[in-house]
């Protein structure tokens, strides 16, 4: 079983928006044994739109299209869909009344082109849209599936698990698939691969390895293929624990799991409190903590010390330490954790100094020199980091190792506390 999916918008092809429709629809698509062989970008032009449709019609079987059902004039896919399936449209009085009460209901007044929004091809099937005006389309023609949704995310999003996975299951027979994706981070893409070369070379065929790597972390996916997913799922357990004895130190979550969660659970856990001191990442630390639902249980603040004056007044950094040693220092960042860790009265601290460029840098303490630190009751524990010379790749790879330092120490003290 083939799809593709086709993105429809002179915006997403002059750089204006980012496509991120297409990356959640391969996902979703994938999930269900869908392999998804093709992905496009069109303009809002009725015969590229054509063109594209004329062209998937012959290689997939399954097209998802986005973008171009809105109210303006050129929001033309409706009416492109319409030539290209020899129909016409046809007003849906169902979509007709949504439409009216969502106006009705904002106390607008509803202008012609919002009728319009009822307007369908006469062969399609109308997929609801709970969150907007313009409804999805379900095309069955010549043994093939199209299916047309807005191009808005949190609409598309949901007509698509909402109406669209439903269809695609009654019409379709797909294979079972189970993906176990397990997180790692601060190990290169390379030096897990060496590590893990025994476990890839002895999986089966029906389970495939994917390497996903971003920014100071490497996802890995396991995806394996058959008929009965329970057996999939028993297939995977033993490979899973064979991973984790062997590169289980790297290992920080799985699936959905952010650093920021896991270690806001650990805090949680052991109801714990956390704050940070940040220069070079300038809040980037308490941005990712804060991203968490429910980390008010667990963070309490941040001191953003970017000036020494912030670092000397606020934390009670010694200005000897930054005239001798400079701020970006063992001495410094130690200081700056512990005086984070009493000034706004928590159980651990983060902190933060670095050269994070592009200029600024010295021989002795060159562009992506970083210290960072962890500060406890007991001990205080600080590393020196080498990031390179690229800025928000710098900030990114700082607010990881920092948290992944704060992960491992809780992880430690867990296990003593329960005599492990």
């Amino acid at each position: 079983m083939k799809a593709e999916i086709i993105t429809i918008g002179d915006e997403l092809l002059l750089g204006q928006v980012i496509d991120t429709n297409s990356s959640w629809l391969g996902q979703q698509l994938n999930q269900l044994g869908i392999h998804v062989h093709h992905k496009s970008a069109l303009s809002d032009s009725r015969q590229a739109i054509l063109d594209g449709l004329s062209q998937a019609s012959m290689r997939s079987d399954i097209i998802v299209i986005t973008g171009g059902l809105g109210p303006t004039k050129d929001d033309i896919t409706k009416l492109t869909l319409c030539d290209f399936f020899n129909t016409q449209l046809v007003q849906n009085e169902k979509v007709l009344s949504w439409v009216s009460s969502i106006f009705k209901m904002r106390n607008l007044p509803m202008l012609a082109s919002n009728n319009q929004q009822a307007m369908v091809p006469e062969n399609c099937k109308v997929l609801w849209n709970r969150n907007g005006t313009a409804p999805g389309m379900w095309f069955f023609e010549n043994n093939k599936v199209y299916i047309s949704m807005p191009g808005v995310p949190f609409e598309m999003k949901t007509i698509f698990e909402e109406e669209a996975i439903p269809l695609l299951k009654q019409t379709f027979s797909f294979p079972s698939i189970v993906h176990r994706t397990i997180l790692t981070c601060n190990i290169g893409e390379s030096f897990l691969a060496k590590k893990i070369a025994a476990i890839e070379d002895a999986l089966p065929t029906h389970i495939k390895l994917a390497y996903l790597p971003a920014v100071g972390m490497v996802r890995l996916r396991f995806s394996a293929y058959g008929d009965n997913e329970h057996e999939l799922q028993e297939t995977l357990i033993p490979i899973i624990q064979k991973l984790y004895e062997t590169v289980g130190e790297y290992i920080y979550g799985e699936g959905e799991d952010s650093l920021s969660q896991v270690v806001g659970m650990l805090l949680k856990g052991r109801r714990k409190t956390l704050s940070t001191a940040e220069s070079c990442t300038g809040g980037y630390i308490a941005h990712a903590i804060t991203l968490q639902a429910g980390s008010s249980a667990y963070f309490k603040g941040s001191i953003v010390s970017y000036a020494n004056d912030v670092k000397i007044n606020q934390l009670g950094v010694d200005p000897s330490v930054i005239s001798t040693q400079g701020a970006v220092s063992e001495a410094c960042v130690k200081a700056m954790a512990e005086g984070a860790r009493k000034v706004l009265k928590t159980d651990y601290a983060i902190a933060a100094s670095g050269v994070a460029g592009p200029s600024g840098g010295s021989i002795e303490k060159p562009v992506g020199t970083v210290w960072i630190a962890v500060s406890t009751p007991h001990q205080t524990i600080c590393k020196l980091l080498n990031l390179g010379d690229n800025r928000e790749r710098t900030i990114q790879r700082t607010a990881i190792q920092s948290l992944d330092v704060l992960r491992k120490l809780l992880l430690e003290e867990t296990a003593e506390a329960h005599g492990i």
